[in-house]
């Protein structure tokens, strides 16, 4: 097996951010936090990337995120309680969720200075081996999960893989963009990338969705890196240059289910109304309540 095939065992979820698209709502709760239905966004990345295989998840915190650490631990009074009372559900369903002793590992971004600077902050516990990053904003939804979509990719490809979505033409401004040898492929190769491009400039409709799979030799360019678009540390940019620098392959991953921005209020709305209705025990009495709030 070559280095760049090496096996995916960790994955970094950068949470330092503010939420303040949510405030007052963040103000004491991280936006990590907030339910969708039931369970807090972060744990849905999370079960995201426990179904792809990984075994080692790696927090990327600033200041005032105590609470999602205490969320990945046991909790003994509340466990005890739900024993006493019989709560037999309940209980096996908070061990499914925590991960195994010595699985999870925190780290403190001190300063705001971007994505990639969070990404920089775990390279120690990273170490010397590939390994996945899931932007916890950004909800995957399909019945096969993007990122085990992406391990199965990398065993065949190596090297970075990037999960990407199409978007209306008119819309690629917003958005970092790849260019790719053949648009209309599940997996193809990579060959550009641009953050934001101006209005009739895009290489492709394709927009990256917050799913990658890195080398570790993007933390070496991402330490050496110079403060890039809005005064902050871009991933994209250290990519770009893994890519055509160093010479590194990348291949693009088309993600075909829905892709909610839980960092937008729309989205998160949108998302707690497309989870909800897929469960048996809310589905049907949700549709009778939207169905009287649309009259």
């Amino acid at each position: 097996m070559s280095v760049s095939q090496r096996p995916i065992r960790k994955a970094v979820f950068p949470v330092a951010g503010l939420g303040t698209r949510f405030l007052p709502a963040t103000k004491a709760m991280p936006k990590e936090m907030l339910t969708v239905v039931d369970r807090p966004v972060i744990q849905h990345v999370v079960d995201e990337a426990r179904a792809a295989g990984i075994e080692h998840f790696i927090f990327v915190t600033g200041r005032n995120k105590a609470v999602i650490e205490d969320h990945f631990d046991s909790q003994f009074e509340l466990e005890r309680t739900l024993e006493e009372r019989g709560k037999t559900k309940e209980l096996a369903s908070l061990a499914r969720d925590l991960p195994d002793a010595g699985h999870t590992s925190f780290t403190r971004q001190q300063r705001p200075l971007g994505l990639g600077h969070a990404v920089w902050c775990a390279r120690e516990l990273v170490g010397d081996e590939p390994f996945a990053l899931l932007l916890p904003d950004m909800l995957h939804h399909a019945d096969q999960p993007c990122l085990a979509d992406m391990m199965a990719a990398y065993s065949r490809t190596g090297g970075n893989l990037i999960a990407v979505a199409p978007v209306p033409d008119d819309q690629t401004h917003q958005y970092g963009i790849v260019g790719v040898a053949d648009s209309s492929a599940k997996v193809t190769a990579v060959t550009g990338m641009v953050e934001k491009p101006k209005q009739g400039t895009a290489p492709s409709n394709l927009h990256i969705t917050g799913r990658y799979i890195l080398q570790p030799e993007i933390f070496s360019l991402l330490g050496k890196q110079e403060s890039g678009a809005g005064g902050e540390i871009q991933l994209t940019d250290s990519m770009i240059s893994l890519m055509t620098a160093h010479k590194q392959p990348f291949h693009a991953v088309r993600f075909d289910g829905q892709i909610y921005d839980c960092g937008s209020k729309i989205g998160f709305l949108a998302a707690n109304v497309a989870y909800a209705l897929e469960r048996p025990d809310l589905s049907a009495a949700l549709r009778i309540e939207l169905t009287r709030l649309m009259r």
